[in-house]
């Protein structure tokens, strides 16, 4: 049993806590947490209402859970991305082209991402919590470890690997925002060349130095 705003919340069915899920996440995203109502998931999942107080405690610890759910599967698919792009580091630029390629496309495409920086963004006031969550750092964190482990095997100089994955993702994601819009994709004609720049810049700066 844990608590949740306020309420003891029990576990229940995995089945119906994903229904549940699924129910109030097509809700506040149509909706918005304001107008979405316990009743209205209760009923678009066929539960009773008492049963999602049961498991969720109140509106607000359904809408952490939504954005908990879609953020937990987001870093599922950035670890694969991490596991599977950056396994063969043989030539470290073309691994770093092939993850970041894979994450404009299948990551930053896919509806949990869609669904996270909605949520995430548009009901940021009822959730003060998520300043400080662990989800904030994740996707960074994640990067920072295989950071660490390129840097262990001489491919990276990176002392830092936590700073070393946020000048990464500075250089490559947060440029393709600021300049093509939160939208982007990989298909668009200036996405690869801002990909690719950005790469070199942080192996640049972060590629070791050969000593005579």
């Amino acid at each position: 049993m844990t608590a949740a705003a306020g309420r003891t919340v029990r576990e229940g069915s995995a089945t119906k806590r994903a229904t549940i899920l699924a129910a109030a996440r097509e809700l506040f995203l149509a909706e918005g947490f304001e107008r979405t109502s316990v009743d209205a998931v209760s009923a678009r999942a066929q539960v009773s209402k008492r049963t999602v107080y049961d498991y969720y405690g109140d509106k607000k610890g359904l809408l952490l859970a939504v954005v908990e759910d879609a953020g937990r599967s987001l870093l599922g698919t950035i670890r694969a991305a991490v596991d599977e792009e950056l396994a063969d580091t043989s030539d470290l630029e073309t691994a770093l082209l092939a993850f970041t390629t894979r994450m404009t496309t299948s990551t930053f495409g896919s509806s949990d991402y869609a669904a996270f920086r909605r949520l995430h963004g548009s009901e940021a006031s009822h959730l003060p919590e998520l300043s400080d969550h662990w989800l904030a750092d994740a996707p960074e964190e994640v990067v920072a470890e295989r950071f660490a482990e390129l840097a262990r095997d001489g491919q990276l100089d990176a002392p830092d690997p936590r700073l070393a994955a946020d000048h990464f993702i500075g250089l490559t994601f947060l440029v393709l925002q600021n300049r093509l819009g939160p939208a982007f994709t990989a298909e668009d004609p200036q996405a690869l060349r801002l990909i690719t720049e950005g790469v070199r810049a942080f192996l640049r700066a972060y590629a070791p130095v050969a000593r005579g």
